[in-house]
């Protein structure tokens, strides 16, 4: 870890200690940004009160304790007592040449996080013969930036798909399945369009509810067929699951995601575990017979009549819900896979559900203390109108024609601006800036918070978009490539030469990068906070402070290639600003693929 704010924190700590007592160690010195100064110290406040001194007085004792010496060139106290700190550019130019050595390859190579976790992460979750729609996009993307981040820095990530595949509706489609024939083009619409599938057997259903003999009858007797392992009814929900994943996987491959079949666990999975699940819970008394069904009725959770809010596990008709489901799941996650975190990336209105299961589940002694449950909620994708995006029609957005849509669009751009690339070069950078546009737009919003989604906002180059993000790592490349070091710096050439600013990038001798004018300074102060920046996401669980880094990281770029020439520049000064822009380009291409987007190699 080579950020300098947090190195300076066990010295300001240490100071604080000698300053006021060894119980005050542990104090939070609170380090902000500073407008006068490199960083700002503003623990003398809170500090001021416990020792009855004036803040000044306190923020005096600290500095007059605080040794840091080779690290800052001006310890100032400004203010009511703020202590600002001026770092030392040699000192900045040490922590960073080790950076651009740890840098080197992988992109993503970071310092691990001080104590790995096992966590499992519930995302996607989309429902069998059912058209993944714009509410699935969120939680797919939010969740598989969130694994990337995770693996990044050293924990052990168990991937859960947890696809819809059992319950009632299976019967109303196996039954059409039965009917339509295996070898039927609408047969094919499961992989195709399974809306159209889904909207066909429904409307079956819903035109035979009255007939005792009809297909709403037939539909009802193959769920208990089903749920009685009747082996024929079994093979057809196979064949229903199989095509299904054939389309999972295709919007999978689109979005440049890491699910595949290996990671699904399906509300299936636990079919056989709850009706001991529901035993258990009657057994321990935490389990009764409200209006029929069997309910658990977790403390602090009541209905608008303020009564206890149930949660119901077993329904009257003696079957099971999500309710029973997701406590055999959350059972299963810390049992079975033995995790320390368990990660929910999920829509926000299950919010109230899943915090019922987490409560009832610690209750029951599934789910103890030292295993933490997060719901990450995900807000809804909004139109213009301000409620959820729909398509013209009025149907649910799909997901697959958005994203087609979104590579159509950034293709049209692509044409227009660089009619010079081979049809080959322009089809791929419309691929990656089109699917990273609208991942990035998900992404770079608070992932419990709502957001309108619009095309040209998303594709502009300018703002905090992913275009903005990709151009800037594209124009390094191009700097790189009449620098003529790009294939070296980027592995693509083999070993770089010693003695140049590709070794530098790849963990050889070299130059060292040299910080000198002050928009390199800024610039290498924010490339030293890229493995903070990961762990703050890994701590909150919030892939938008990711998309701040590296939107600030590509205005820094600006700011410093504008102000300080690279190619025209002397041999050294030269040499030292191409590793600069190596670094850059390596936190800018490592971020984005912890996003999950991919960096054009023009733009």
């Amino acid at each position: 870890m080579n950020n300098p704010a947090e190195l300076v924190v066990p010295r300001v700590q240490a100071a604080i200690a000698t300053a006021f007592g060894e119980e005050f160690r542990q104090t939070d010195p609170v380090v902000r940004p500073s407008q006068f100064a490199d960083i700002q110290i503003n623990a003398a406040m809170a500090l001021a009160k416990k020792a009855g001194l004036p803040p000044r007085d306190a923020a005096a004792k600290i500095v007059e304790a605080l040794n840091l010496d080779g690290i800052c060139t001006s310890v100032e106290i400004s203010g009511p007592g703020f202590i600002n700190l001026s770092f030392d550019g040699t000192w900045i130019e040490e922590l960073l040449n080790a950076e651009s050595v740890q840098a080197a390859s992988p992109a993503t190579a970071v310092t691990p996080a001080a104590t790995p976790q096992r966590v499992v992460v519930d995302y996607s979750s989309p429902n069998v013969a059912k058209e993944m729609h714009v509410g699935h996009l969120r939680t797919t993307v939010v969740g598989d930036s969130l694994v990337k981040v995770l693996e990044a820095l050293g924990d052990t990530v168990i991937r859960q798909n947890h696809i819809g595949d059992w319950g009632t509706p299976f019967g109303m489609l196996i039954e059409h399945w039965l009917e339509i024939g295996e070898d039927s083009p609408e047969a094919a619409l499961l992989v195709e369009d399974p809306s159209a599938f889904y909207q066909a057997a429904r409307a079956k259903f819903d035109a035979s509810a009255t007939d005792e003999d009809g297909f709403a009858a037939r539909a009802r007797l193959r769920v208990v067929a089903l749920q009685g392992g009747d082996q024929e009814t079994f093979a057809v929900w196979q064949r229903l699951v199989a095509q299904s994943k054939r389309y999972f996987n295709a919007i999978y491959s689109t979005l440049g995601i890491s699910l595949t079949d290996d990671h699904i666990a399906g509300e299936s999975s636990y079919d056989a575990h709850l009706a001991q699940l529901c035993q258990e819970l009657e057994e321990r008394g935490l389990a009764r017979i409200s209006d029929g069904a069997l309910c658990t009725f977790p403390a602090g959770f009541t209905g608008r009549d303020g009564q206890p809010l149930p949660l119901i596990i077993r329904k009257s008709d003696g079957g099971y819900g999500y309710g029973t489901t997701d406590l055999a799941t959350i059972r299963y996650r810390v049992r079975d896979l033995e995790a320390n975190r368990i990660l929910y990336v999920v829509g926000a209105p299950q919010n109230v559900h899943l915090r019922m299961v987490m409560a009832t589940a610690r209750d029951a002694g599934w789910l103890p203390e030292t295993v933490e449950a997060v719901h990450v909620q995900i807000g809804n994708v909004l139109g213009e109108d301000g409620k959820i995006l729909k398509s013209r029609s009025g149907a649910p957005m799909k997901l697959m024609a958005l994203l087609e849509e979104a590579v159509d669009r950034a293709r049209a751009v692509i044409d227009a601006s660089r009619p010079e690339l081979s049809e080959a070069e322009r089809a791929v950078t419309a691929r990656q800036v089109g699917i990273g546009a609208v991942k990035y737009a998900d992404l770079s919003t608070g992932h419990d918070t709502e957001y309108v989604f619009d095309f040209d906002r998303m594709l502009a180059l300018s703002g905090n978009t992913g275009p903005y993000v990709q151009y800037a790592a594209a124009r390094i490349r191009s700097i790189l490539r009449k620098a003529g070091v790009l294939e070296l710096i980027t592995g693509a050439g083999g070993t770089p030469a010693a003695g140049t600013p590709a070794a530098e990038a790849s963990g050889g001798p070299a130059t060292a990068i040299a910080v000198v004018e002050p928009a390199e300074r800024a610039l290498a102060l924010h490339l030293l906070e890229f493995d903070a920046t990961l762990n703050k996401v890994r701590d909150a669980l919030e892939p938008h402070r990711l998309c701040g880094y590296l939107f600030e990281l590509a205005q820094l770029f600006t700011t410093f290639y504008d102000q300080c020439p690279v190619l025209k520049a002397e041999e050294s000064v030269r040499d030292s600003r191409l590793a600069l822009c190596a670094l850059a380009l390596r936190r800018l291409s490592g971020g984005l693929e912890l996003l999950g987007i991919e960096t054009p190699e023009n733009m």
